[in-house]
């Protein structure tokens, strides 16, 4: 069954929309009018429509600006309610009837309370003086203890210790004197009425200060652990970086003598094919091309080797034991590759050999592996060098020295270009200053340039 057709007249009804002046009128027929769209209302806080009012916000920001808890007026009434208690009960010899100022004093003296999380010494003096206005206004017998025992707690948690003593101990006094004054009852009967009340209130400064002990003690032990802890990364961060130190180290030392050993190598081979009487032919011009190369590569290998080591090397040389493998047992493998590279090397051994503690067992090696390397790139040609070990009680003296001629010694006796003014020397001297001992370096007045250190052996030792 087909469903029944609209209406096809267009009269104007509130949900259409109406005909612009000049517009075309609708057709009729088949063709229904268009509907008005409805408004709708979004609650959702897309526009601009303001909050509906939450009861109660006004009072709960006061409450947080004076910094105000729910526990805090739940001790206000507790303690209003133990005072309106004590003024009850608070008649006799010389006290005000019990009438409505005296149950208002007994309230208004609690309202202080209520701001204790906040100003506790505020709270202590303004609940004392509001004690001292109920005595002097509409005194009723009543004890200073369940209005100030709260107060006298908060003062002494904060800090103040010499208020929350000072306070309650006058009241005490003054309290002691005008009740003698007014009714004579003599040492004993004044013992017995205040003495319930001093030891409330003892009680309560010594609860707020040993809290308040308690909790420096763990914030202190807390600052410990942190500072424990940051030392622990820091000593981390040391090692790793003096780890660093020493693979540098390691590295300049083993791969600048291999390189400087190539260059000077290198160097022969071209002096050589220089000095010889025939005329040069294409092989020798392929021979120098390629020996000019490997000098030039190698030289500029050590020079970008030296600017890495001077960018990482820092204050501390202090390097782990254990973890080196060099030592003077290498030493005859070393004198042999010089040997080969152009510089003859002697060894002299004096006094009675001893073993070595490895830190002092690899300083050693360094130290001559530098010393002879500096020999070769510095010292010239037809060089000798001799290496002398003395064995000394409690050290090891170290003599290297070169006869060769070398460049021209500068100020303090260092030549402009020898290693000395990169760090050659300053990693010797780094790596005795290690172990407790000394590096020094000096041109010879006869020639050539001397190196000498001085290792501790019995400090050392017993370090390790």
């Amino acid at each position: 069954m087909r469903p029944a057709r609209a209406p096809r007249h267009t009269s104007a009804r509130p949900d259409t929309v109406p005909l612009a002046a000049g517009a075309a009128p609708l057709r009729t027929g088949r063709f229904r009018a268009i509907p008005r769209p409805r408004r709708v209302a979004y609650l959702d806080g897309v526009g601009t429509a303001r909050a509906a009012p939450v009861p109660g916000a006004a009072l709960r920001r006061l409450r947080d600006a004076l910094g105000i808890r729910w526990f805090d007026v739940a001790a206000a009434a507790a303690v209003a309610a133990v005072v309106e208690l004590n003024v009850v009960v608070g008649g006799g010899s010389g006290a005000a009837p019990l009438d409505a100022l005296a149950y208002l004093l007994g309230v208004v003296m609690a309202v202080p309370v209520l701001f204790r999380r906040r100003w506790p010494l505020g709270v202590l003096i303004a609940c004392s003086v509001l004690l001292f206005v109920s005595y002097t206004l509409h005194r009723r017998n009543i004890s200073p203890a369940p209005l100030l025992s709260l107060p006298l707690y908060d003062a002494a948690l904060a800090g103040y210790l010499r208020a929350a003593i000072v306070i309650p101990a006058v009241y005490m006094a003054i309290g002691v004197f005008v009740v003698e004054v007014s009714t004579r009852q003599g040492l004993v009967a004044l013992t017995v009425d205040f003495l319930p009340s001093i030891v409330v209130l003892g009680l309560a400064i010594w609860l707020g200060d040993a809290i308040r002990s308690r909790r420096a003690l763990a914030a202190e032990t807390a600052d410990r652990l942190r500072l424990a802890r940051e030392e622990h990364a820091a000593d981390a961060a040391r090692r790793v970086a003096e780890e660093r130190l020493r693979i540098a180290r390691d590295l300049h030392d083993t791969v600048a003598h291999s390189m400087a050993t190539i260059t000077v190598q290198a160097g022969s081979a071209l002096h050589l094919l220089g000095s010889r009487d025939a005329g040069p032919d294409s092989g020798d011009e392929n021979l120098r091309a390629a020996l000019t190369a490997i000098r030039e590569t190698s030289k500029a290998a050590l020079g970008e080797m030296r600017t890495t080591l001077g960018q990482i090397r820092r204050d501390s040389p202090e390097e782990p034991a254990g973890t080196q493998s060099a030592g003077l047992h290498r030493l005859p493998a070393l004198c042999d590759a010089v040997t080969a590279a152009g510089a003859p090397v002697t060894v002299r051994v004096e006094g009675e050999e001893q073993p070595l503690p490895a830190p002092v067992d690899q300083a050693a090696y360094r130290i001559l592996q530098e010393s002879l390397t500096n020999v070769l790139r510095h010292a010239g040609t037809d060089a000798r060098a001799t290496v002398c070990l003395r064995y000394e009680p409690g050290a090891l003296a170290i003599r290297v020295t070169d006869d060769g001629t070398g460049p021209a010694p500068a100020e303090h006796g260092v030549p402009a270009d020898h290693p000395g003014n990169g760090h050659g020397l300053t990693g010797m001297a780094e790596r005795a200053a290690a172990i407790g001992g000394e590096v020094s370096a000096r041109a010879r007045s006869e020639g050539g340039f001397e190196v000498l250190a001085r290792l501790p052996i019995a400090v050392a030792g017993a370090g390790g």
